[in-house]
């Protein structure tokens, strides 16, 4: 109750007229955040719910803690790993390196995300948006962890400035922020993006970790499958995550707890996350039967971004197909496209990224043919019954 007080308070100053009237949109974002908003439409047609957008992007965060936090202590083992060290390291020696690790990536994420937001918000005058609560951590998850600050400093700015604020803002974007990020990486600095030598951290950090040689290779399972060698990883470190790859990407495990809460929740669609399965099991059944792909279906499921990608982007609600019979076509389709772009072009050995990109460019046209099926069908209907 005090910190609502001491907000009520100050709330004055930050209203037309007062002296910190310029930041209004800083505090309307902060005491939003912070607590539900108490007005309410008294005109007009309203849909009334007991979440709002700011819960909403809550939980999805809360969602992708168990994948984060798995990669951290990931990030740890596989150094630990590489230095032929694993047995001398404790849990928290692992963990702790990984943390370290991560958290700059993180504080940048947000610091240049959060920071063009608000400025752009105070620029036109607007409420300051919450999707970047969940681009701001998805993004450190879907890079390298060798990926320098500054690169990913700029891919932040781009994808939020030329994904989402030129077309509206939160709700607006075409495509999503986090897969844009990574694909102005991708494209743009390729080689801190893929082969063998991004995916495992070097250096030791305040003394932790052991300071491998700059030569050092890590190649992830899909990567030795690019170049037409069998992955050295176990199943069972394909599913707990013990293999290199990007921070948030490795177990699924805990992809799959994260799944779990967006399901059960209801902020996730079950038709879109299980129709990317679908797909992606659908094509890799049939290229291990026409000999084109050495490795599993179930093998295909578990390694690179799949699993991250299904449940975690493809459900993005803004840029995902939004009519029910629509879901089950983009989420197919996604899955099915990730398959084929790994088994195809070996030049992108993690097809995902392409898969959400171009999924997100038709799901409008999906969406589009449903409602226009939808309504020859009931002018058929209406027809027949004259």
């Amino acid at each position: 109750m005090s910190l609502r007080k001491y907000l009520d308070n100050i709330k004055p100053t930050f209203e037309k007229g007062g002296k910190l009237h310029a930041f209004r949109s800083v505090f309307d974002g902060l005491e939003t955040f912070l607590y539900v908003p108490n007005t309410t439409s008294v005109s007009g047609t309203n849909i009334h719910d007991a979440i709002d957008s700011k819960r909403i992007m809550s939980f999805v965060v809360i969602a992708l803690l168990p994948a984060l936090l798995f990669g951290m202590y990931n990030i740890g083992y596989q150094n630990f790993a590489a230095a032929g060290k694993l047995a001398e390291a404790s849990f928290w020696n692992m963990f702790m390196f990984g943390f370290l690790a991560v958290l700059p990536k993180l504080i940048v994420s947000y610091v240049v995300g959060l920071g063009i937001e608000f400025a752009w918000a105070q620029w036109k005058g607007e409420e300051i948006q919450e999707g970047y609560l969940v681009s701001g951590i998805i993004i450190p998850m879907i890079v390298p962890v060798s990926c320098p600050l500054w690169m990913l400093a700029l891919a932040c700015a781009f994808s939020v400035v030329f994904v989402k604020e030129i077309f509206g803002g939160t709700g607006m974007n075409i495509f999503n922020v986090a897969v844009a990020a990574r694909m102005f990486l991708f494209f743009s600095y390729s080689s801190a993006m893929t082969g063998d030598r991004v995916w495992v951290a070097t250096n030791s950090i305040f003394g932790l970790g052991n300071t491998l040689p700059d030569a050092f290779t890590a190649a992830t399972p899909l990567g030795q499958l690019a170049t037409g060698s069998m992955p050295d990883a176990s199943l069972a470190d394909m599913i707990i995550g013990f293999i290199p790859g990007s921070i948030g990407e490795t177990s699924v495990i805990a992809i799959a707890i994260g799944a779990v809460i967006l399901l059960w929740t209801g902020i996730a669609s079950w038709k879109t996350m299980g129709s990317v399965f679908a797909g992606g099991i659908v094509m890799a059944v049939l290229f291990h039967a026409l000999g084109m792909t050495p490795i599993q279906w179930y093998e295909h499921i578990v390694l690179g971004g799949f699993c991250f990608g299904a449940v975690f982007m493809a459900t993005d609600p803004v840029t995902s197909a939004r009519t029910e019979t629509g879901k089950y076509y983009y989420g197919f389709f996604i899955g099915a496209l990730a398959v084929i772009v790994r088994v195809m072009n070996p030049g992108f050995p993690e097809g995902m990224m392409l898969a959400i990109f171009f999924g997100n460019m038709i799901a409008p046209l999906i969406d589009y043919c449903v409602v226009q099926c939808n309504i020859s069908r009931r002018a058929k209907r209406v027809t027949n019954e004259k």
